[in-house]
């Protein structure tokens, strides 16, 4: 009868420690799509950045540096519900201006055209990472055994945004 009771008593701890440890790695997958979701908005922070300063270059006509100044202030200072309309509009605006080289505006500093290149290819790989994380988190989270026992607790579930697919 004992040895019924500890073996009970050790298949309860046992099954305990499992679902500690099934919420322990949904709680680092949050945890990686929140600094991937940090890390993707300061790229995008620095891109609003650049693309004020492209607006404020000599070269650029004044329609096209109301436009673009517009845009990415708009983008610098959405809040979480505007923030995917607000990163299309700064994407066609800076696609606007830079979509053919040829007819980019000579003004601009080359400087700053490599920069805005090199932090899209980073923004790039910043959506995906983000995206994997999402993908991960979710797909762990529609698993029953999280949804039974609750192991995601009060965490939302995550999110994509519509610019991630639009950004580039």
């Amino acid at each position: 009868m004992i040895e019924k009771i500890l073996l009970i008593a050790f298949a309860l701890v046992l099954f305990g420690w499992y679902l500690s440890a099934l919420a322990s790695r949904l709680d680092a997958l949050h945890h990686r799509v929140e600094t991937s979701w940090a890390h993707l908005d300061a790229l995008l922070q620095k891109r609003a950045s650049i693309a004020l300063e492209i607006a404020l270059s000599k070269g650029v006509d004044a329609a096209t540096s109301l436009v673009l100044t517009a845009a990415a202030y708009q983008a610098r200072e959405a809040n979480i519900v505007e923030r995917s309309d607000a990163e299309i509009a700064l994407s066609q605006s800076l696609e606007l201006i830079l979509s053919d080289e040829d007819s980019t505006p000579s003004g601009i500093d080359t400087a700053l055209l490599d920069s805005l290149k090199s932090l899209t290819e980073k923004i790039s790989v910043g959506i995906t990472i983000h995206i994997e994380a999402i993908t991960s988190a979710r797909h762990l989270r529609s698993r029953s055994i999280f949804r039974i026992f609750r192991l995601a607790g009060h965490a939302p579930l995550p999110m994509r945004y519509s610019f991630e697919d639009d950004i580039l």
